[in-house]
């Protein structure tokens, strides 16, 4: 059978990837703790982790707080981090 992919779904990957990538950056040119975080948070938008979160605790992260945690981050890294800065 196959499965059907959702809008948010895909929303939500290209969020976990971007979340990822803003990760590796901050590890890699500002400092590790910032990188270390954005990349533990990228594991939230792996759909292993709503299956792992389903089986342990019997619930999961709705796409839409996936989205607006995706949002939050991208507009700290641009508008607040040391990360935003190099862009300029």
């Amino acid at each position: 059978m196959k499965s059907q992919i959702f809008p948010a779904q895909i929303i939500s990957g290209v969020l976990g990837v971007i979340v990822l990538t803003i990760g590796v950056l901050n590890l890699l040119l500002v400092h590790p703790v910032p990188g270390i975080f954005f990349m533990l948070v990228s594991l939230l938008y792996a759909p292993q982790t709503n299956a792992w979160l389903q089986n342990r605790f019997g619930f999961t992260i709705p796409p839409a707080v996936k989205i607006m945690l995706g949002m939050i981050v991208i507009w700290f890294t641009l508008g607040v981090s040391d990360l935003g800065d190099m862009i300029d």
